[in-house]
């Protein structure tokens, strides 16, 4: 996501729904909305005070508060004045600014979104299948509308465009509902098993005009070649551009970059991207996962439901058998066979039996013995003191060991110094922890101003270079090539001066 100047910049216009005094606000600007959609566009500030003093909310409301608050409002964006000079016959009329006012763009829209919130409870949402098959139908008609004029053919994306957004939300909502806390509790109770079948039903119907439909349009949109598509946005962006607009300058790219977003996000929900899922592939997913949460809930009260009807047969058969007992020591024994002890303790383990004779009864098996622990946070087991080991022996026999291993691979790399010199370009092929000992020279020197450094066993060296020239260093796990450089232990003449 790239932060444009549009993204950065503060809503201001959004100010009038959580500042002080935003009741007066809201009402103003709701009052102003009201009339936009009777095409009534402008308003002078007596009509609005008028209005507003017709509520008994508003019965202290006087012409300086409601003269504020336009002005607060024209402030933050959400009003527009124009000063009305037709009915001025004075100067004097002229300075006093007899405005009118009119709803911003911007506002206009967060005031339909603030409509739509108040009635979200409303509006319930919904799948519907003949969006897919509207959507479908359209995509057909692609081909066919190259012929039509601008008009028909703008007519038919915005339909195309209307229909895929109603689709798209209406599925995410409708998820959204049936996914929230409140429908999971309605889930497990008894009266959900009423309309289960209804709600199965709807959507299985939508899953199976998701399959026929989905398969029609990818087929179709495999089917549209690019140049078709390029002259119809191109067509589409020309006459959108063509359509006169008072207060907004948009450029032919811009709307050109829109129409090619929306193609593609119709493309990709339909035939997914890059290897990807579609948005129609996970809505099939998740709407037969609905239906299996569904059905398992509603097997679960019926199981619960039948599970009480059995139970209740069970108590019945027993009362009978405790009826028929002919005395109290009968029933006494019937009793220890139904309800056994009172509270039996159960034990889980790995067990294991000397026998596997299923006639062998708890007396004759042998005892197992299980070790319990308290169940608290500061328990802990008590140690056992032991005395110190001596393993001088070990730690002499350990040290012997890396002392030789070491004279093993100081011989060896000494073996390739020849002389006071270590040449890269001329060393056999070498193993590979000789190489990192010698990396790990020319990483010392090189990080050192004056390309000086120390071995591990305290041999001074300094670093030479032949500027431009490069070797190549083979060792058993592989080759590479570096600049050719040459150590110059300092008991030695460096080569230069030679």
């Amino acid at each position: 996501m790239r932060a444009g100047e549009k993204l950065r910049k503060p809503v201001t216009e959004a100010k009038y729904l959580t500042v002080e005094n935003a009741d007066r606000y809201r009402c103003i600007i709701r009052l102003f909305y009201l009339q936009y959609e009777k095409l009534k566009y402008w308003l002078y500030q007596e009509e609005v005070y008028e209005e507003m003093a017709e509520d008994t909310y508003f019965s202290d409301y006087t012409q300086e508060q409601c003269q504020q608050d336009l002005a607060a409002l024209v402030g933050w964006g959400n009003l527009l004045t124009i000063q009305d000079t037709k009915a001025v016959s004075t100067i004097e009329e002229f300075k006093n600014k007899k405005f009118r006012y009119q709803l911003s763009e911007y506002t206009v829209e967060i005031e339909r979104m603030v409509v739509r919130l108040e009635n979200l409870s409303v509006e319930g949402s919904s799948l519907e299948p003949s969006l897919l098959e509207r959507i479908r139908v359209n995509l057909s008609k692609l081909e066919k509308m190259v012929q039509e004029d601008d008009e028909a053919l703008y007519s038919w994306w915005n339909d195309l465009n209307s229909d895929f957004v109603r689709l798209n939300q209406n599925y995410q909502d409708y998820m959204r509902e049936l996914n929230s806390v409140k429908a999971e509790e309605m889930m497990k109770t008894r009266e959900f098993l009423i309309f289960k079948d209804r709600l199965i039903d709807y959507l299985r119907s939508f899953v199976k005009s998701l399959q026929i439909n989905v398969t029609v349009i990818e087929q179709i949109l495999d089917s549209i070649e690019k140049q078709t598509l390029d002259r119809i946005f191109q067509r589409i962006t020309t006459y959108e551009n063509s359509i006169p607009h008072m207060d907004t300058e948009i450029s032919e790219d811009m709307i050109y970059e829109k129409i090619q977003g929306r193609w593609s996000s119709i493309y990709n929900w339909f035939s997914g991207e890059r290897g990807r899922d579609s948005e129609a592939l996970k809505v099939f997913d998740t709407t037969n996962e609905i239906i299996r949460k569904i059905t398992r809930y509603a097997a679960r009260i019926s199981e619960m439901s039948s599970g009480g009807a059995n139970r209740r047969e069970e108590y019945y058969r027993i009362a009978h058998l405790f009826s028929r007992c002919g005395s109290i020591g009968e029933a006494h024994k019937l009793s220890s066979y139904v309800f056994g002890i009172e509270k039996p303790l159960h034990l889980k383990g790995d067990l294991r039996r000397s026998t596997e004779s299923i006639n062998s009864g708890v007396l004759e098996e042998e005892p197992h013995e299980i070790s319990v622990t308290p169940r608290t946070r500061n328990y802990h087991e008590k140690g056992h003191r032991q005395g110190i080991a001596d393993r001088r022996k070990e730690k002499d026999a350990m040290l012997r060991e890396t002392m030789k291993r070491m004279e093993d691979e100081a011989k060896l790399i000494q073996s390739y110094i020849k002389g006071d010199y270590l040449d890269f370009s001329t060393l056999p092929v070498i193993e590979p922890q000789v190489r990192d000992v010698f990396l790990s020279w020319l990483s010392r020197a090189l990080e050192s101003e004056n390309r000086r450094a120390k071995t591990e066993d305290g041999r001074d060296f300094h670093l030479e270079e032949e500027e431009g020239e490069t070797c190549t260093v083979i060792c058993t796990d592989g080759t590479f090539r570096m600049p050719k450089y040459t150590i110059v232990f300092d008991n030695g003449q460096s080569r230069s001066s030679i």
